[in-house]
């Protein structure tokens, strides 16, 4: 029997000014950063569809009524619910692979090659240039992965990786991706903000 194919879950903060991408608001303003937010996560939505994968798109900051207006009628949707960055990701159920928007260069193959290594590997990690990852693929629950972690710090990646092998998961590393989340990264995409 096949595996279960991964469903990629999607996390999106609704782009409201001055709440999405705060981080880059000193470079481009409230509006400026909710823009680049906004059109983020539809440019990463669409790469999921484009990867043929089962998509939801795990929401937070309004109801789901404006998630649908904003992204369509047809978008499955799954609310984070409460708590900190961990204890959000862990709700998302087994097989998946989490996924933020803020990786500019993801493509298609990326995500194909994910949901390809979770057939041989119990865990798949897409590492980001910062220390973090993109993304984190899992055919079972792994809870271990994400309470009392060191969120958005540069040590999420090999924190990781320990607990894998401390528990003698084996996993699969994709390749390296940059993610855009402070001034000095948006040099390097600048269609973003056109």
């Amino acid at each position: 029997m096949s595996p279960v194919p991964p469903t990629v879950a999607l996390f999106a903060k609704y782009p409201r000014a001055g709440e999405a991408k705060t981080r880059l608001i000193p470079a481009l303003g409230t509006e400026g950063a909710a823009m680049l937010h906004r059109r983020l996560v539809k440019r990463t939505l669409a790469t999921v569809r484009a990867s043929g994968l089962a998509v939801t798109v795990w929401t937070t900051g309004a109801p789901h009524a404006d998630f649908r207006e904003w992204l369509g009628e047809d978008v499955p949707l799954a609310a984070q619910g409460e708590g900190d960055l961990g204890a959000r990701l862990a709700r998302v159920p087994a097989p998946g692979i989490l996924l933020g928007a803020d990786i500019p260069d993801l493509r298609p193959h990326h995500l194909t090659a994910a949901a390809a290594a979770l057939t041989e590997v119990p865990v798949v990690v897409g590492p980001a240039e910062d220390g973090g990852y993109y993304l984190l693929g899992f055919r079972q629950p792994m809870p271990e992965l994400f309470a009392d972690m060191p969120w958005g710090t540069d040590r999420v990646l090999a924190e990781t990786v320990a607990r894998l092998r401390g528990s003698g998961t084996a996993y699969r590393l994709l390749e390296t991706l940059a993610d855009c989340d402070r001034p000095e990264d948006l040099t390097r995409w600048p269609d973003l903000t056109r």
